[in-house]
């Protein structure tokens, strides 16, 4: 047997070829822990349902099984533990919040044998997953175990406000003694299901120091990337609609500011990826391993477990929003258009910023970018954690429209058809003429030098035809150009090419605003009836 020993916590080894865990082979452990929930939670149904109480949260049970068994245990083929149950009454609260049945709870864990998932982390800690893909067994540490019954209240607080969360939905926290030895443990939602193969698995904290995956751990077969990796493999980031990307951001945002409130830091965003109708080789290895893997029992059953439920707005039910393509998965893309199932959630909150953890980030400031190392204090760590989510990982995709009303507006068709109702004439035989004119009336230089031939008075031209010829070509010519012409008739008097030349140059102009221009000067035009020989323009 091997063993070591990692911040005064035994790490586990291999007897035999199988794991140990402070001198506990795995399969005792898994063991003791079935045996121990049973009784735990089969006891825990004769008590009578009640408010939870303050004193409820500091409330210990301990019961001991004897391998031989007694009166009130079944007996076992595991060496002799006693079996401690935390604040039993508030741990049963949360399950009832959370939809979880005291029979399905009990079904989850102790009908089949627990599997083992390794650890990609620094800890030393051991993670059982049962088997229908509902609930994480962790084993935790002492000072994590005592943070964690500390943090109970204010943790019940924060559920009854506000149940959606992507914060760890802890089930209950128990304690098997053997030999001597204690060995805490911890059940929480599973954020990974099984069912759904991670392409890609990250364990994000928003640090850049030391922040990529070993090379031991990119050797497996599905290894969890860092930081670093995530830069480098998604540079671009992962895409969300707008109302999706800004209720998750609404989501880690309230979750960061209640660990913050809590002295919390060095918690970390477990981030899977799964694409969407991957390569055929690809699909014909996931169908091989969830068919090694098991498959999942019925529905999901544990209320506001899955990502997707945990960061929807209030109106929409669980199966809205839960289906079998999605697995409760939120929709996302990449910058290349590609289809993923994101599935995430925040873990590791049990590391309080005590004394231990302000000499580490003391000690690494001094050697290091102190901004860049993972250990922080609570509010910068939380600050840099919301930034880091909002402007690298996530991003909105920011969809272009266009109101109606300007596309009617600045269509081709409309101007054209709005301009032809604007100059439409009087009587049939200026039609004809018109539209002659429209014709050949392709820019200022055909201008017949008639229309603009009187200069003495820019308002008044002695053509009234002509000058209703000319209208249709006004409209095409801006505001702007139309005064810059006038500024020409009172500086150049020597000939009309000179004024040509002058407008053709500096004549620039929309389809918008020759509809506007034609509409004013219609507005303010005034036809002298009696006289016949002339326009009063009111410019």
């Amino acid at each position: 047997m091997s063993s070591a020993t990692e911040n005064g916590v035994g790490v586990s080894g291999k007897q035999n070829g199988e794991k140990t865990y402070k001198k506990t082979t795995s399969t005792a452990l898994k063991g003791a822990i079935q045996l121990g929930i049973g009784y735990a939670v089969g006891n825990l149904t004769s008590k009578p349902d009640r408010d939870v109480l303050m004193q409820d949260f500091y409330v210990v049970e301990t019961v001991f099984l004897p391998s031989e068994g007694s009166n009130l245990t079944p007996a076992h083929h595991y060496p002799d533990f006693r079996f401690k149950n935390y604040a039993p009454l508030a741990f049963r609260y949360f399950r009832e919040l959370f939809g979880i049945k005291p029979d399905d709870y009990l079904y989850s864990i102790c009908n089949e044998p627990l599997i083992e998932l390794s650890n990609p982390g620094a800890s030393s800690s051991l993670f059982y997953l049962t088997s229908d893909d509902e609930f994480i067994i962790k084993t935790v540490q002492h000072k994590e175990a005592e943070f964690l019954q500390k943090l109970l209240p204010g943790y019940y607080m924060n559920l009854n406000q506000n149940p959606r969360t992507l914060l760890p939905k802890f089930y209950g926290l128990y304690c098997v003694q053997s030999g001597g030895i204690n060995i805490r443990i911890v059940v929480m939602n599973n954020v990974l299901p099984r069912s759904v193969k991670m392409h890609y698995k990250y364990d994000l904290k928003g640090s850049t120091y030391k922040r990529r995956a070993s090379r031991k751990e990119r050797e497996k077969s599905f290894p969890t990337y860092k930081d670093l990796d995530f830069l480098q493999d998604m540079h671009e980031g992962l895409y969300f609609e707008a109302e999706t990307y800004n209720a998750l951001m609404k989501t880690v945002q309230r979750d960061c500011r209640v660990l913050e409130s809590f002295k919390i830091m060095d918690y970390s965003l477990l981030l899977g990826v799964h694409i969407l109708d991957p390569s055929p080789k690809e699909r014909d290895g996931e169908n091989a391993q969830v068919a090694v893997d098991g498959k999942r029992h019925g529905a999901q059953r544990v209320l506001y477990s899955t990502a997707m439920e945990s960061i929807q707005g209030e109106g929409k039910s669980a199966e809205a929003v839960t289906t079998d393509d999605t697995m409760g998965g939120i929709p996302a893309k990449t910058h290349k258009d590609e289809k993923l199932l994101i599935f995430l959630g925040i873990i590791d909150i049990l590391q309080s910023y005590r004394l231990i953890k302000k000499l580490e980030h003391s000690w690494k400031a001094l050697v290091y970018d102190g901004d860049s190392v993972s250990v922080h204090r609570p509010s910068f760590y939380a600050d840099r954690f919301l930034k880091f989510m909002s402007t690298r990982v996530f991003k909105k995709i920011h969809t272009f429209r266009c109101s109606p009303s300007k596309k009617a507006r600045n269509s081709i068709p409309a101007l054209k058809s709005s301009s032809h109702e604007i100059i439409s004439p009087q009587s049939e035989e200026q039609t004809d003429e018109k539209k002659d004119c429209l014709s050949g009336s392709k820019s200022l230089v055909s201008l017949d030098g008639q229309v603009f031939g009187s200069f003495s008075r820019p308002d008044l031209v002695p053509n009234p035809q002509s000058l209703f010829e000319a209208s249709s070509l006004v409209t095409t010519i801006s505001s702007s150009s139309s005064l810059y012409a006038n500024e020409c008739y009172a500086m150049d008097n020597t000939g009309v090419p000179g004024y040509r030349d002058t407008m053709a140059s500096g004549s620039t102009f929309t389809l918008e605003d020759s509809a506007i221009c034609l509409m004013s000067e219609q507005s303010t035009m005034e036809m002298d009836r009696d006289d016949g020989s002339v326009f009063d323009v009111y410019l």
